[in-house]
């Protein structure tokens, strides 16, 4: 058994009715490939999976994954923690029971890694686990976060956050970016570089998530403005300066500035900007118009301010992107 022990990692995969499989096969798929790969003697991962009372996870496509053990059989000694979310209803049940978030708790100071996939960090966020810790989530769940951990620094375009031993991932198939690190931590770079070749995977994905966020959002209070904000993000080749867009409104720059502020969370110029850099992503996505054409009719004054702008918003450059996303003569 010592022996064992010493080749073997306990991983155990943790998820709530609900869940998308891909949370867990996931991950799964990434350790249980690196076990072929492993250097020699190095510990092979053991991945066991758990849900809250043992019976099957019944998942978000309708089907069940199983056998699983009740979290209350998971070893202490388990190496590695995987906790993913579920479907709202099994998550706030989830959130509000007592006896697994100590659960949680209990893990969390004992396993090498205690990590969430997606939603799985709103379980982390109400058993405590993020309190003045760096963490991200899914992009649509950002705004809960704070709510349920107001001391938590949310990084919203993080694919994942290392806060050892507290790890938490974004949205899916960001829970397959962090087992990759995992395995390059552990196994070193060659072996996540065989296993990102076997599942046709990125070592490293290049962005975050804004890449994949569904545009910007759109929230005033007063129906002036709001009228505005859409009126930008319809047309964001015009003359969007400070200075128009108070006159659009018939306020002075100062007090219009102010307003914007209170009622959007943000600037003026930083809307104007993630309205044009949604414009362009539109536009490489269902065009093959030239670059140059597409900084002209999202607003931007050139193509370098194009380039510029747009990897500092997604993290990757136009041309990755209409690679990745692009849908004309694909």
């Amino acid at each position: 058994m010592a022996i064992r022990a010493v080749m073997e990692r306990c991983v155990v995969m943790v998820a709530i009715d609900g869940v998308q499989s891909l949370d867990i096969t996931g991950p799964a798929e990434v350790l249980a490939v690196a076990n072929r790969f492993r250097p020699k003697h190095a510990p092979a991962y053991r991945i066991e999976l758990a849900s809250l009372t043992g019976q099957p996870i019944k998942t978000h496509a309708g089907y069940e994954i199983g056998p699983c053990m009740a979290i209350t059989d998971v070893a202490a000694d388990a190496d590695m923690i995987l906790v993913c979310g579920g479907g709202e209803l099994p998550m706030m049940t989830a959130m509000q029971d007592a006896d697994f978030l100590a659960w949680l708790r209990l893990h969390a100071g004992q396993a090498r890694r205690m990590a969430s996939i997606c939603s799985g960090a709103l379980l982390f966020a109400a058993a405590g686990l993020l309190k003045d810790k760096r963490a991200t989530t899914h992009w649509n769940l950002h705004r809960f976060l704070p709510l349920i951990e107001p001391s938590v620094q949310l990084e919203p375009d993080a694919i994942f956050v290392a806060e050892p031993p507290i790890y938490t991932s974004a949205g899916v198939t960001a829970g397959i970016d962090l087992a990759m690190a995992f395995v390059e931590e552990d196994l070193g770079t060659e072996t996540a570089r065989a296993v990102a070749r076997e599942l046709v995977l990125f070592l490293r994905r290049p962005g975050g998530q804004s890449q994949f966020s569904a545009g910007i959002q759109t929230t005033a209070s007063t129906p002036r403005l709001k009228t505005l904000l859409a009126d930008i993000i319809e047309n964001p080749d015009g003359d969007l300066s400070v200075p128009a867009l108070a006159a659009r409104v018939g306020q002075s720059e100062r007090h219009f500035a102010r307003t914007f502020r209170t009622e959007t969370g943000t600037t003026p110029a930083a809307f104007v900007e993630t309205a044009r850099v949604e414009r362009v992503k539109l536009l490489l996505e269902t065009t093959d118009w030239p670059l140059a054409r597409i900084a002209e009719r999202s607003g931007f004054g050139s193509l370098d301010m194009l380039h510029r702008s747009f990897l500092r918003k997604t993290g990757i450059t136009p041309g990755a992107y209409r690679q990745r996303f692009g849908g004309v003569g694909g």
